[in-house]
């Protein structure tokens, strides 16, 4: 079988080309090579949150792997067969990204012939990433306009720097359809989930970042928390529900850094999603376009950006299926055609 063979230090250079390529491949069935791994960043090669995608979706496919282990800045992932188990679960041993993890695992259900549940240890609101409240809220969402089931089954929260959450997600692959999303429908709600480590709750942390985030866009449900975790930390989400799509924006709390301030920084973003026209915000216009090619046919989405991270995700795309983009930048138009 053909290797498929990839530069891990194009365009955005990290790990997203990892992924989408590590899902792609399980997807497909198509082997690939990608050297070169997060070439440019301060500390290349594979790191734990990465390994623990590529342990996740060779499970899911049985892969035969070359090149997986810490600090490796080259792999090769050989897929045999689309056969998941009904459960597999990865341990980031680190406050790495369980979202990120998620992602490639996913993808690589798309064409899957079973439901699968997924369990990932490790960060759930950490820099750098889309916060498992995003997932749940968004990407879930979107991923289900698609024709892709995902469902969260239980959240146990982890901060930076020492993690210990955990996420279960419930993976329903159907049939997948094209997306026509160029206008947003009519505006139902402003949603806002608020969540702080339990020794944050004498200075009502979740509820001040609420207030914070109150003061620039109109909230009409907010769900202010506080919960067990191994290390302090806060986050916010805010999701503006559409009749066809939704948006949303995140703000992890810092040390010295007051929780109304938090709350301000989620919404500014929200504020400016939802002043443009776009269906699909920053985050979720890179991760919808493998599904998008997977699904066949015409599809065309309007987002709020068009980034590195999107073109990454074209160019790896392109080399796994038979279809091509249009980005026009000045519209913000993505166009499919697979």
């Amino acid at each position: 079988m053909d290797c498929i063979e990839m530069d891990g230090s194009y365009l955005e250079g990290g790990g997203q080309i990892l992924r989408t390529a590590l899902g792609l491949s399980a997807a497909t069935g198509q082997a690939c090579r990608i050297y070169n791994i997060r070439k440019g960043r301060p500390t290349p090669g594979l790191a734990a949150q990465h390994l623990s995608a590529v342990t996740a979706v060779s499970r899911l496919c049985d892969a035969a792997l070359g090149g997986a282990k810490m600090g490796s800045t080259e792999l090769v992932f050989r897929p045999r067969a689309l056969q998941p188990p009904q459960g597999v679960s990865v341990d980031v041993g680190t406050a790495g990204s369980v979202v990120l993890v998620l992602q490639a695992a996913v993808l690589a259900l798309a064409r899957a012939d079973r439901m699968v549940e997924l369990e990932v240890s490790g960060g759930t609101h950490v820099k750098w990433s889309p916060t498992t409240d995003y997932l749940e809220q968004v990407c879930c969402y979107s991923l289900g306009q698609i024709g892709l089931g995902v469902r969260l089954l239980d959240v146990q929260a982890g901060f930076y720097p020492r993690g210990g959450g955990r996420i279960r997600v419930l993976v329903t692959p159907g049939p997948l359809t094209p997306l026509e999303l160029t206008s947003r429908s009519g505006l139902q709600r402003v949603t806002a989930r608020s969540i702080a480590s339990t020794d944050l709750q004498r200075t009502r942390v979740a509820e001040r970042q609420v207030e914070g985030l109150a003061t620039l866009v109109q909230v009409d449900h907010a769900v202010p928390g506080y919960v067990q975790s191994l290390s302090t930390g806060s986050a916010i989400q805010a999701t503006a529900e559409y009749e066809n799509c939704r948006l949303g924006a995140s703000s992890l709390g810092e040390r010295g850094k007051r929780a109304e301030k938090v709350g301000v920084a989620c919404g500014r973003d929200l504020k400016w999603l939802m002043s443009g026209g776009a269906c699909l915000d920053d985050h979720m216009a890179d991760q919808v376009l493998p599904y998008l090619a997977l699904a066949g046919g015409e599809s065309k989405v309007r987002v709020a950006g068009i980034t590195d991270h999107c073109r990454t995700n074209v160019w790896v795309i392109e080399q796994f299926l038979p279809a091509r983009f249009e980005l026009d930048e000045e519209r913000g138009l993505i166009t499919c055609r697979a």
